[in-house]
């Protein structure tokens, strides 16, 4: 391998001279003599993709997943280095690397769907906002603080301060901050008021209600609001039990014809 991939060294300590390693790597077909030196080229590397790895620590991914998706990026660096370009390999590598990591945060690590957009203004205010902050003492830096800082409008800074909260989500079941009950967010969230309903069948019978006649309208009024029985009913009114009933009866289908039209 010290024939392959010589041990001169670079201004890192972990950046090996590869530059004759990589020209036979172009002129080998196909097999396992060109997959063999390959893999000793993406070995001597690995060093600098967990360097860059490191950089994104803390992020909430662990050390060791960041250090596999940086190894793929170097793979892929690897492959498509072209050493008859002229460039340094590491110039080409590092921000491929660094690349396939911020990827990786993209599209596994947002507990909310965020638009591209929203996330690189979520970047520049998070950079700004640590940036400030070594400069202000005692407090956040406000919208406008950022937005000129960053050379961003006041309204890009707030959606990417709120894209910062997005990046990860509470479970329902966390407990809500100050409670010594165990009173959690599940607690707090609302759900349909089946009351509503009846509001709106309230709102919608309204009108066919007053276009009945006096009589059935009171009969309707003494069993429904007055929880009237129908026998109290027939007394009140000196007619008979059954038919107080066939009235109720045929009053509550013509409403419900009528309302049902009057929605269709």
């Amino acid at each position: 391998m010290r024939n392959q991939v010589s041990a001169k060294r670079h201004p890192h300590d972990d950046a090996p001279d590869t530059t004759e390693a990589f020209r036979r790597l172009a002129s080998l077909p196909p097999g396992r003599q060109h997959d063999s030196l390959r893999e000793q080229i993406v070995e001597a590397w690995l060093p600098m993709a967990n360097r860059l790895a490191g950089r994104f620590r803390n992020r909430g991914e662990s050390l060791e997943d960041l250090r596999q998706v940086a190894a793929l990026g170097l793979v892929k660096a690897v492959d498509r280095y072209d050493p008859e370009l002229g460039n340094a390999f590491e110039s080409y590598a590092v921000p491929t690397v660094t690349g396939e990591i911020k990827r990786h945060f993209r599209d596994h690590m947002w507990t909310l769907h965020v638009p591209r957009r929203v996330q690189d203004l979520r970047n520049r205010v998070r950079f700004a906002v640590q940036e400030l902050s070594g400069t202000i003492s005692g407090r956040r830096p406000t919208v406008a603080e950022i937005a000129e800082h960053a050379r961003m409008s006041e309204e890009d800074v707030r959606a990417g301060l709120e894209a910062l909260e997005s990046f990860t989500a509470l479970s329902l079941d966390a407990e809500v901050s100050g409670s010594d009950d165990g009173y959690s967010l599940g607690d707090v969230l609302g759900s349909a008021d089946p009351a509503l309903d009846v509001v709106i069948d309230r709102e919608a019978v309204k009108p066919r209600l007053r276009a009945l006649p006096e009589r059935e309208r009171t009969i309707l009024y003494m069993r429904f609001f007055g929880d009237m029985t129908q026998s109290r009913i027939a007394d009140e009114l000196g007619i008979s039990q059954m038919h107080v009933s066939r009235l109720i009866s045929r009053c509550c289908h013509r409403l419900r014809d009528q309302v049902m039209r009057d929605a269709a």
